[in-house]
């Protein structure tokens, strides 16, 4: 354990020397603050979500976070696209296959980190929980709901974006493989039901929001906790079983 925890403190500390992960900060950063001051208006995607922080608005973060639900599928691939990928494009990754360690605690070491990094930018919307608590009641069960719904939803995103690292030494081609397949979990999913209504009972329990929309109303969904802890050990796994794989190339 005490391996793991080293890898994942480096992997987090390097995240504070990449200009592209403070890139990604100030994005997330930022869109939750117009989300929350000014809410967010798509008409041709019939998106319409009012300010939070205004007269008579219900008081709750979970509009903030159904929309960092599907904004979060984009920024986690984005930050985990360099954790293994940079790591063999720098010639790094030969340090680690011959370190007394194995594939398995290289990549929990590089989810901790990357959940790490996560853990602090949703840590920085409870500034705006804070403003609702000071001008509002909202309800407490709900906002844990929702905050333990943003943590499983992220470990899920993350251990994705890591497998993808995984599978080429390029930053932007991993980017893009995670976000494709996030992009599957959280909207595909919604247009193979209208392809396929017939199917819709099984390709619904594929949809990742959904078990996320339980939790975001506060409802502790156990069916989804277990979805979200075996889809994240999976893509762990697969993560892991790649690393292997590339260590005999």
């Amino acid at each position: 354990m005490s391996k793991i925890l080293t890898l994942a403190r480096r992997e987090l500390a390097a995240y504070f020397f990449s200009p592209m992960a403070y890139v990604i900060a100030a994005m997330f950063l930022g869109g939750v603050g117009l989300l929350f001051l000014w809410g967010l208006k798509i008409p041709f995607l019939r998106i319409d979500y009012e300010p939070l922080f205004r007269n008579g608005a219900e008081a709750t973060l979970r509009p903030l976070f159904d929309v960092l639900a599907y904004g979060l599928a984009i920024v986690c691939p984005l930050l985990t696209m360099r954790s293994v990928a940079e790591e063999f494009r720098a010639g790094t990754i030969e340090t680690l296959m011959t370190a007394p360690i194995t594939d398995a605690q290289v990549i929990l070491g590089k989810f901790l980190g990357a959940m790490g990094l996560y853990l602090v930018l949703l840590a920085s919307t409870l500034a705006y929980f804070a403003l609702i608590v000071i001008y509002g009641s909202p309800d407490y069960g709900v906002a844990v709901m929702g905050y333990l719904g943003m943590v499983l939803l992220g470990a899920v995103f993350i251990a994705v974006g890591i497998f993808s690292s995984t599978l080429t030494r390029h930053q932007l081609v991993a980017g893009l493989v995670g976000i494709a397949i996030l992009g599957f979990f959280t909207m595909g999913v919604y247009l193979l039901v209208m392809l396929l209504p017939e199917t819709a009972e099984i390709i619904n329990r594929l949809n990742m929001i959904r078990y996320f929309g339980d939790f975001s109303k506060g409802v502790f969904d156990t069916q989804g906790l277990i979805f979200f802890v075996s889809v994240t050990a999976f893509f762990l796994f697969l993560s892991t079983k790649v690393l292997e794989s590339r260590r005999w190339r």
